[in-house]
């Protein structure tokens, strides 16, 4: 009677043990599903999580403003950077006591979305912003936020007297927690600061010297104050990925059609390519960048970044016209294994339409980014470029998009088919109708 007792026992020890590992099967099914079904609408699990990790304009005395994550929460610090390294499933009896804390089986049930979350990448974007130049500037960063779904970290270098304006501005749209941001002085090298200042565009040639002063930074991606994004950075950042080992930079040509090329025609000093290359949208990876020797026409020696830039100047500053750009141009013509050209609708200025179309890209797929060079924004000499950017200027972020910005602007683009590019109207519109329907379909949290 008693070994049948003891039989029993084991027979419902076992049953017990089985049942208990099944329950942990079904709740790493359930985490796996839910993540299966991410872009249906997230998860209360999700939202929790990223109300607390998610990125925010917090400000930081004489730099900006910073990310809010972890380390920000009294006793969240220790816990958490350690959780990041524990694998995707750990039972909770293995986990130590100092990670785990009170809620250790259900911690180490969803470990895995949390970390996915935490490990979020950020995309990193540089501007430059002189003289009249805040509202563009702003009206770039509302179209990159709107769209985007990365987090976002903004490195705005700006006069001091733009400083205050930029940061009333952006703090108020830290509701958002999608971005943050950090303001910089402009800064030229001492001995030469003048000559670089005055180079083509009051600090245009900023953006020289970002491999140089963001040091910590590993890419980048610049763009002009001109700039409107009609698609998610995320899909410029994700360009970085095509880059062979060989390639530091990426941007489109000057030029499509040749007849109308400015470098191929005028150009008194050596260019990329056939038609030149455009540096109003210009993505690096600036690890690879401060770690290149650079092949030059100055000396037999290779010079890395810092040490090539004045020499530069120094032999082509009578010959050069766009500044910064014609010394890109002479660099990359030296060393063009080092240069991802990527199509025109990544930059698409009114040189593709002012003549008739010569962006074949454009034409097939809409246009990615907006490129309203030649001052277009401002005057009404293309209507089409004005249309675009004063929907974007006026638009805000709690809005429709589709009956606030979309549609309003879709009616405001058929008053302009008089001019070639307003002809084709229906190419700037094909990405930005993409983009806003889109994000419709992202659950709430990554809107």
């Amino acid at each position: 009677m008693e070994r049948d007792m003891r039989r029993y026992l084991r027979v419902l020890v076992l049953c017990l043990g089985c049942g208990f590992c099944s329950l942990l099967y079904a709740l790493n099914q359930l985490v796996v599903s839910l993540d299966e079904e991410e872009t249906g609408g997230g998860g209360k699990l999700k939202a929790a999580a990223v109300a607390s990790w998610i990125t925010v304009s917090g400000r930081v005395p004489e730099n900006g403003a910073r990310s809010v994550g972890p380390k920000d929460h009294p006793g969240w610090s220790d816990r958490y950077n350690k959780d990041v390294s524990l694998s995707y499933w750990n039972p909770y009896w293995m986990l130590p006591s100092d990670v785990c804390g009170m809620d250790c089986f259900w911690e180490a049930t969803f470990r895995y979305r949390l970390t996915k979350i935490q490990t979020a990448e950020t995309m990193h974007l540089a501007v430059v912003a002189c003289g009249e130049r805040l509202e563009e500037t702003i009206t770039m960063i509302k179209s990159a936020i709107i769209f985007s779904i990365q987090p976002l970290q903004f490195h705005i270098f700006a006069e001091d007297q733009l400083h205050h304006s930029f940061k009333k501005i952006l703090d108020g749209w830290k509701f958002l927690q999608t971005f943050n941001y950090t303001t910089y002085p402009i800064t030229f090298p001492t001995e030469n600061a003048a000559e670089w200042k005055k180079l083509f565009k009051p600090c245009a040639s900023q953006r020289l010297f970002l491999p140089l002063i963001l040091k910590e930074v590993d890419s980048l991606l610049y763009v002009d104050t001109d700039i409107l994004f009609l698609r998610p950075v995320d899909d410029i950042w994700s360009l970085l990925k095509k880059f062979n080992s060989t390639q530091i930079a990426a941007m489109a040509p000057e030029h499509e059609e040749p007849r109308i090329g400015w470098y191929n025609r005028f150009a008194r000093h050596p260019y990329y390519g056939k038609t030149g290359i455009n540096s109003g949208v210009m993505l690096m990876n600036m690890t690879r960048i401060r770690r290149k020797y650079f092949k030059n026409d100055m000396t037999t020696a290779h010079l890395q970044w810092g040490e090539i830039l004045m020499p530069l100047l120094k032999k082509y500053k009578l010959n050069i016209t766009w500044g910064d750009q014609d010394l890109l141009n002479i660099m990359f013509f030296h060393n063009p294994e080092s240069l991802f050209v990527f199509p025109c609708h990544w930059n698409y200025r009114p040189d593709h339409c002012i003549y008739g179309s010569n962006c074949r890209e454009a034409e097939e797929e809409g246009i990615f980014i907006l490129h309203g060079n030649r001052g277009v924004y401002h005057d009404d000499k293309q209507p089409v470029f004005r249309a675009i950017y004063e929907a974007l200027r006026n638009c805000s972020f709690g809005d429709d998009k589709l009956q606030s910005l979309l549609h309003p602007l879709e009616l405001e683009l058929q008053k302009t088919v008089h001019t070639y590019c307003g002809r084709m109207h229906k190419i700037f519109t094909k990405q930005l109708t993409k983009s806003i329907r889109d994000s419709y379909d992202r659950p709430s949290k990554e809107r």
